[in-house]
Parts: C-alpha cells; structure tokens; sequence
C-alpha cells in the first residue's frame, strides 16, 4: 500500500515538474495557431472583423503575387536543400580523412556561418553583391567581365539568394553528416577494401546505406527551414526586382503587417503551416528508417 502511494506521489510530481513546458506550449505555440486559424477565417484588418469563411483560401491561387511566391519559395527549397546536402557531404567525407591537416580549423570555418545572424550575414552579402563597389562585380572586372546588377536583376536575384543560403546551411549539413560518419564501423571497410572494393563502391555500398538515417533527418529539416526563408529576403531584395524573389513567408508578413490584411495573411500562414506539417509527419513516419541497417 505505501509503495502504491509512493508511486503515485512520484507521478504527480512528474506531472507538475512538466506543467511549465506545457504551459509555454499551449500560450505561445497552441493558442496562437488557434487564434490565426480563426483569423484566417475572417477580413480582420485592425479596423473590421468579420466572418467570410473560405474566401482567404479560395483566393490564395488567384492572387498572382501568392503563386509566384510559392514558385519561388519551391524553387529556393529544391535547389538549396540538395545542393547543400551534396556538398555538405563531400565536405564532410574530405574533413573525415585521417590526413587532413588542422580539422579543427576548418570544422570552425565551416560552422561559423550557420552560427552567425542572418541580419548580419545579409548586410555582409548586400555589400559583396553591390553593382558598383562590390567585391564580386571587382572580381569580374579581374576577368575584363561586365559588371552585374546582383540582387536588381530578375533572372540573377533569386540564385544570388540561393547561393547565400548555401553557404550559410553548409557547415551546420556538414557538421552533421561528419558525426554520422563517425558512427560508421571502421571494419567495414577494411573488410571492403580486403574484397577490392574502390572509394565509390566504397560510397555507393557502405557510407550512403549507411547515412541514409542522417541523409532523411537533414532533407526534412532542412526542407522545412527552407520554406521559412525570409529574413535575407526582406533585407537585400525586399521581394523584387518585380517579386522575382517574394516569398511565402515574405507574401505573409507584407499582406499582413504592411498592408494590414491580417486575415489573408492568416490564411496564407495556416497553408504554410500544413505544408511544413507533411514534412514534420515524414520526419516521425520514416526518420529512424534505416538505423537498423545490416550490411555484410
């Protein structure tokens, strides 16, 4: 009998130990997703408030400034996230070898972007962009190339972010691929080299099988990071040049806090919502697939 009580007086503290993280949760993530689900539901604009049920959704793909946004955020989403990945692995393969001198020093030079403000890493970028006194158009003139209008120029401003996104997220890629190769047993490749197995086969056989866990885990997150791409945005381009790089997240924040069409942006918001939802739901579905791999 007083072991039942002392059980049941230790899962009442469990439970009050664990009410503040759930407090936290339910006022600052649950209720104001909640609240922006009702408001997306209405024409709330600081001054009316009315019901008009689906209409913010139905409008989402006729408002042309919405799908070129969307366009653009899958485009930056597709290209930043695989690109990244493919050289935050050769990054993290080149930095695994036993002969590579100062590790350390490079880990850290990698790193050190993903660590750093986004705001301070764009004003650093909107300088190296600069048409006439930037550091890339000095380059270009090295080479007798013109000069670009970077961040002015609708076919280059959206791959100049692309290429900052790239930059920024590859030291945290590689950072995290390096620990899974850490993880991978050292016997297997003495017993694949005993076979004649070359670095690919190498590769193609061990390592990728192997990271698959680390691959997926890095692909969703980084997927879904991607989708909220916004600061750099608002910063070095402000959308244009004629919403050549306008956002989904950029799109949210311009009908909703300049424009004050709070519940458009509402809507917008929720769609986003859902989309990250499919990845976060991939991530828990299929992200321990693969550790129990067998390979031999």
């Amino acid at each position: 009998m007083r072991k039942r009580k002392y059980s049941a007086d230790q899962e009442r503290l469990g439970y009050l130990l664990i009410a503040p993280y759930y407090l936290f949760f339910l006022v600052f993530v649950f209720l104001p997703i909640l609240i922006n689900l009702i408001l997306s539901f209405t024409n709330f604009n600081l001054r009316s408030f009315e019901f008009v049920g689906i209409s913010n959704y139905t409008k989402l793909f006729r408002d042309t400034y919405f799908v070129k946004s969307l366009e653009n955020t899958l485009i930056y989403v597709i290209w930043t996230v695989l690109i990244t990945l493919v050289l935050g692995l050769a990054s993290a393969l080149a930095l695994n070898r036993k002969d590579i001198w100062a590790k350390g020093v490079f880990r850290t030079l990698y790193y050190v972007p993903y660590v750093t403000s986004m705001v301070a890493i764009s004003m650093v970028w909107l300088w190296l962009f600069e048409p006439s006194q930037g550091l890339f158009n000095y380059v270009l003139s090295l080479f007798g190339i013109p000069a670009q209008n970077w961040l002015y120029d609708e076919r280059l401003a959206l791959p100049c972010i692309i290429f900052m996104g790239i930059w920024k997220n590859l030291g945290y890629y590689m950072t995290v691929l390096l620990a899974g190769l850490t993880g991978i047993p050292a016997y297997l490749y003495e017993a694949a080299t005993m076979d004649g197995a070359g670095k690919f086969q190498q590769l193609r056989s061990i390592t990728i099988p192997m990271l698959r866990p680390v691959l997926f885990f890095l692909l969703i997150t980084g997927t879904v990071n991607a989708f909220n791409v916004f600061e750099q945005v608002n910063i070095m381009t402000g959308g244009g040049p004629m919403n050549a790089t306008t956002t989904v997240v950029h799109q949210i924040y311009t009908r909703s806090f300049t424009e004050y069409k709070m519940g458009y942006g509402a809507a917008q918001s929720i769609f986003l919502f859902l989309i990250v939802l499919v990845f976060m739901l991939l991530n828990f579905r299929y992200g321990n697939q693969g550790q129990d791999l067998d390979i031999g």
